[in-house]
């Protein structure tokens, strides 16, 4: 058992990791090295590239998902969105994770600023009354 919370949204990869860069990668699914203990994995992308020597496959990474498409235990979210970012230096990382735990309220974000990955939790106001 344990709380569950559905994660959306993406966070981008300026410039895209190229092959060479994430081929091993414990966040890229079905790598020799890949690690199913992460809550995010690499999103990838395939083009058709041709050359003189015939078509070849460019494979990039432009982006971090969630690494499943249902809830799960998020326990560590914004720590192994920190460990990716800090596997690929030299490049930018922005966009958030929106996660929604199962009980009411328990809304929050994981947001990428210089570099850094950090959980944020919103403020609830009430307005004013008379």
């Amino acid at each position: 058992m344990g709380y569950y919370t559905r994660v959306t949204g993406e966070i981008r990869i300026e410039p895209p990791l190229a092959w060479g860069e994430f081929k091993d990668s414990p966040f890229l699914p079905g790598s020799p090295n890949d690690n199913t203990d992460y809550d995010v994995r690499l999103r990838t992308n395939e083009a058709t590239v041709d050359t003189e020597d015939g078509q070849l496959i460019r494979k990039t990474a432009s982006g971090v998902l969630p690494r499943w498409d249902d809830s799960f235990k998020a326990y560590n979210l914004v720590e192994h969105v920190q460990k990716l970012i800090d596997a690929f230096p030299g490049h930018t990382f922005t966009g958030r994770f929106d996660c929604e735990g199962e009980e009411n309220a328990d809304l929050w974000r994981v947001v990428v600023r210089d570099g850094r990955a950090e959980k944020v939790t919103p403020r609830i106001v009430w307005p004013d009354e008379d």
